[in-house]
């Protein structure tokens, strides 16, 4: 292990110190052996997922036509690592690496969700879905991590070599049935939190939040682990993580419980075909539902333009999450989306 960040190294503690549950009875999402969405069927997902590779699916037209109309060229930036070193605590400082990955910056600490640093979203490393953008920076270059969230275990968003490489140092949130995993790769600072449980973790409270979507490692353990997005309270206003997800009532409520959000990540990828897509990943439309209901002062677009997961063009989220911003007059810069590698600086709420 040639990489070790953390708050050991700091001197500082790590545990938690906190984790309370809203949960007096057991909880409708809990099932025999694992977990379910509480608004859709976990039932069909497999079948429908061979008609979807092998084309059986219902015929949609895309967007903007062809891809070819629509040419993908990456915008990467290398990050100002004198900025990245030397972060305002009263502030957020945020930077997007790629896919769901953001280094986020607040309150002296420095917080990492879902890293993915390899070359490919897959269990190995000779095949599977390939970056399309290259990364911005080495994980060698970031400042010390001291805490990390991961929203559910597909490999797109849990890496092993990139949270091995991150070392034991690092405390782990993860949804609940995930702690194991994190053990036995010898990775023991590990919090695991069910939907609507908390922990803090120096002057940051982490909510586990619901989302709609699924687990799965292999093609045996689908439903075994739970996903989650992540709220975090911080001095200086609410950050919403909400990894992977479908469009449900559990926006509201996040907003309802938490709102407004200083800053929302957001998923605007990965969401053709439809049919198919729906249940568990939101469109850019849906995207800019999700930043009204968690009542977002400022949102980013995540998910998108790393690696080809689904059938949307790369270049194509941007261009719909304009024209759903758009649609319902909110201004183009509560929504945006940054170049890989870009960073931006939130003052504090305004609230505050």
């Amino acid at each position: 292990m040639f990489l070790r960040f953390g708050l050991a190294s700091l001197g500082l503690a790590v545990a938690v110190v906190q984790v309370w549950s809203q949960e007096s009875e057991i909880p409708q999402h809990h099932v025999p052996g694992g977990f379910r969405n509480l608004h859709i069927d976990n039932q069909g997902r497999r079948w429908d997922f061979f008609r979807w590779r092998l084309g059986l699916g219902p015929k949609e037209a895309p967007a903007f036509g062809s891809e070819s109309v629509l040419p993908y060229r990456p915008e990467v930036v290398s990050p100002d690592l004198n900025c990245l070193n030397h972060a305002d605590p009263k502030t957020i400082q945020i930077t997007w690496i790629g896919h769901s990955t953001f280094l986020i910056q607040v309150a002296g600490l420095n917080l990492l969700t879902d890293p993915i640093f390899s070359e490919r979203a897959s269990p190995v490393s000779f095949a599977g879905s390939r970056r399309q953008a290259p990364l911005p920076l080495r994980l060698e270059d970031l400042p010390p991590i001291q805490a990390t969230v991961i929203s559910h275990n597909h490999y797109d968003h849990l890496d092993r070599p990139t949270v091995t490489r991150l070392g034991g140092g690092v405390r782990f949130f993860v949804p609940l049935g995930l702690a194991e995993w994190f053990r036995e790769a010898n990775l023991p600072q590990v919090t695991e939190l069910d939907w609507w449980q908390s922990a803090e973790f120096g002057p940051i409270r982490f909510h586990c939040v619901p989302a709609q979507h699924f687990s799965m490692r292999t093609p045996f353990d689908a439903y075994e682990v739970l996903w989650a997005g992540w709220v975090l309270s911080t001095p200086v206003g609410k950050i919403y993580f909400a990894g992977d997800t479908g469009y449900s009532p559990d926006f509201r409520e996040i907003g309802r419980r938490f709102g407004p959000m200083r800053l929302a990540l957001i998923p605007i990828g990965g969401y053709m075909p439809r049919w198919f897509m729906r249940p568990v990943h939101i469109d850019p439309e849906e995207a800019v539902r999700v930043h009204q209901d968690v009542r977002s002062q400022q949102s980013i677009g995540m998910h998108w333009g790393t690696f080809k997961l689904t059938d949307e063009p790369q270049a194509e989220p941007p261009i719909l999450l304009r024209q759903a911003l758009q649609k319902v007059n909110i201004p183009p810069d509560k929504f945006i989306v940054l170049r890989f590698g870009e960073t931006l600086v939130l003052q504090p709420s305004p609230e505050r």
